[in-house]
């Protein structure tokens, strides 16, 4: 699961904020809604837009919905290294593709800009000391930098990452993607609970002009954790809008896949929580939260009531409602009780939607097709059938969905009707997550280091190579008649031709 932060001296962020390249506006530290003080570092003007390219891979499996379809890509066949890029650390998030640079991130909270061609550094950016699991009361990173997949932004030319910097601080910082530059910093803390037990390992977004930031735990679900979302103004000023799951601990935001935009609205797949009985508030569940600009006046009188005043007397208070993500919609399965106590819940993998429905499956392994329209709260399924654990993000392509499972990758179909079929299935020691191109169906074991090209009918192996070690739910990338692959080592990229 997840990683840290504790806040320090905002004179040290500042230091790191000077080495910038481009003017920045530095403001007086104060605390703004949805955690952390006011950035030390801000654009100062509107950027011109950079044109994006077919081949263009700009967030988690390509698109904002995470469907991981790369339509453009170039028919496989045969596989071949072209380049490996060693990098200072490992790199856990998907590599980003902008023109012809490939942006990368890595644990040593470093961010590169690689030539597409050939993998020679460009530039590199280094945001300050990661974290050491010395310092982190659990967890299974060491050291502990960026984790979640960066998202880049068209209309600034910014690419976004979140570090954990030593000591267990959050940073968000947005760099030119074209020179490494830092043009936005802002320290970014979950606003509810102990930000030493924090991790952040879902994938960023964009939405509204905001980037979207989610938290979880850190493996072993130590600490005074609470999953939360953060929407920060991508400018870096301005007020931080923040949505913490209703549990008194736990209820991690953690999957790889990270949240997904939905229209105007982002869903969420949410851990175990703390309640084992009673009412459920919002863990093991999938969430639906909106921006409060975003919604009709008259929806804000119908949302759920906030939780008891038990279960948040030993937590900071919350964000006045000017400053909150608004929880439109929410699910969670009959067995969610169960599901807590044993640690079977739905924030494993990403939700992804398909046509008039959303798919959620998490480490029980139970496949749950909601209705887009009205998840149906507790118990509000469509249907739902046996699948298997799953992890990180699936793809979608029409009404077929590919899905990680712990130890295969499954074919499964949502019919008209809401239902599920299952087609094929590739035995795995650990399947990461799937991407769809160039008339193939691409994975990486992570379990044995390898990458197949599966064919999408049937599963046939079409071809494979050995990889190395790579990242738990590692996900390739497809760009230009390459695959990209993030590595404990750097970024290694593969000729598909």
């Amino acid at each position: 699961m997840a990683v840290p932060g504790r806040r320090t001296d905002a004179r040290r962020r500042a230091a790191l904020a000077a080495a910038a390249a481009l003017p920045v506006l530095l403001l007086p530290a104060c605390t703004a809604g949805g955690g952390g003080p006011v950035p030390t570092q801000v654009a100062t003007a509107a950027r011109s837009a950079t044109p994006l390219s077919a081949g263009d891979w700009t967030t988690y499996h390509r698109d904002p919905a995470r469907t991981g379809v790369a339509p453009g890509a170039a028919p496989v066949r045969s596989l071949t290294r072209a380049w490996s890029a060693a990098l200072d650390g490992a790199v856990y998030g998907q590599p980003l593709v902008v023109g012809a640079r490939v942006l990368a991130a890595t644990e040593n909270n470093t961010l590169y800009g690689l030539d597409a061609a050939s993998g020679a550094v460009l530039w590199s950016t280094h945001l300050g000391p990661p974290a050491t699991a010395a310092e982190l009361p659990c967890g299974n990173i060491d050291p502990l930098g960026i984790t979640g997949t960066p998202v880049y932004d068209p209309s600034s030319g910014l690419v976004y990452a979140v570090a954990e910097l030593s000591g267990g601080r959050h940073e968000l910082a947005g760099l030119d993607a074209a020179t490494g530059a830092v043009v936005v910093r802002r320290e970014v803390e979950p606003p509810k609970g102990d930000p030493l037990a924090h991790q952040q390992r879902a994938a960023l977004t964009l939405l509204d002009g905001r980037v979207v930031v989610a938290f979880g735990g850190l493996f072993g679900d130590c600490g005074t954790y609470v999953g939360s979302v953060l929407a920060v103004p991508a400018t870096g000023a301005g007020p931080i809008l923040s949505y913490a799951v209703p549990t008194a601990r736990e209820g991690g935001i953690w999957a790889a896949g990270g949240p997904v935009v939905d229209g105007g609205r982002l869903l969420v797949s949410v851990g175990n929580g703390a309640e084992t009985s009673g009412t459920n508030q919002g863990s093991d569940s999938v969430l639906a939260l909106a921006l409060p600009s975003s919604l009709p006046s008259s929806l804000t009188t119908s949302l759920p009531p906030s939780p008891s005043p038990s279960l948040t007397t030993s937590l900071p208070p919350s964000p006045s409602p000017s400053t909150e993500l608004v929880r439109t919609d929410f699910f969670a399965p009959s067995s969610w009780q169960q599901d807590n106590a044993d640690d079977l819940d739905l924030g494993s993998l990403s939700p992804v939607r398909v046509g008039r429905f959303v798919l959620a499956v998490g480490k029980r392994g139970t496949g749950y097709v909601l209705d887009a329209a009205h998840f149906g709260g507790v118990g509000g399924e469509l249907s739902q059938a046996a699948l298997c654990p799953a992890y990180g993000g699936a793809a979608v392509t029409g009404s077929t969905v590919y899905l990680p499972c712990q130890d295969q990758l499954l074919q499964v179909t949502v019919g008209d009707d809401g239902r599920l079929g299952t087609g094929w299935r590739l035995p795995l020691r650990g399947a990461g997550s799937p991407v769809v191109g160039g008339g193939a169906v691409w994975v990486l074991d992570y379990g044995q280091g390898r990458l197949y090209a599966l064919d999408p009918a049937d599963g046939r192996v079409l071809e494979q190579t050995a990889v190395g070690p790579v990242p738990h739910f590692a996900a390739p990338v497809l760009t230009g008649g390459r695959v990209l692959v993030g590595t404990m080592a750097g970024v290694t990229a593969f000729g598909t031709d």
